[in-house]
């Protein structure tokens, strides 16, 4: 099971892009609603949640992702359920990804610590002792994979897939959705 915490002014393409190439790939995805049932992006785009914090289950749990924009950026941090779920997925060896400024709560919590990482332009003093690839689309350390923006939320998605379901299996997604560079 992945988990996606929506939070307030969350970055929809951020969000929705790993929702929809994880299913693409057959994984089972839930939209977690940090600030409520029905959340609205930065763009004011409305998302019902699959599901409240209180519902998620952790031992389903294989993976947790945090998409950026400062305003889900600025729920997460509020949200000291999201914050126990994070901080749960890691030190339970689970996948832990996030993606533009996305990765500034991680290093909050220490989770990227002396790990290589990529985040938002801008948002590297916030990084702590990371390793930063400030010209990565995607970074992935092990089980902590860090994306730069939603410019780059395809190839963060399918490094998702990859990461869960194989190198074949993010390869077909990818020819599924046309990519062309």
């Amino acid at each position: 099971m992945v988990y996606v915490l929506l939070g307030t002014g969350f970055e929809e393409v951020e969000a929705i892009t790993p929702v929809d190439l994880l299913r693409r790939a057959g994984v089972e995805v839930k939209t977690v609603g940090i600030t409520g049932e029905t959340v609205y992006g930065s763009h004011n785009i409305g998302v019902e949640a699959d599901i409240l914090p209180e519902e998620m289950d952790f031992d389903a749990l294989d993976m947790i992702v945090l998409p950026g924009g400062l305003g889900g950026v600025a729920s997460a941090r509020a949200s000291q359920a999201a914050l126990d779920a994070l901080k749960w997925a890691w030190e339970h060896s689970r996948f832990v990804a996030a993606i533009c400024a996305g990765p500034t709560v991680l290093a909050d919590l220490g989770i990227t610590d002396g790990r290589d990482v990529t985040c938002y332009p801008g948002c590297e003093k916030q990084m702590g002792n990371a390793h930063l690839a400030i010209d990565a689309a995607v970074m992935r350390d092990g089980r902590l994979i860090t994306g730069t923006s939603a410019g780059c939320a395809v190839p963060f998605a399918l490094a998702l897939v990859d990461a869960l379901k194989g190198e074949q299996e993010a390869q077909r997604v990818a020819r599924q959705i046309v990519i062309r560079t």
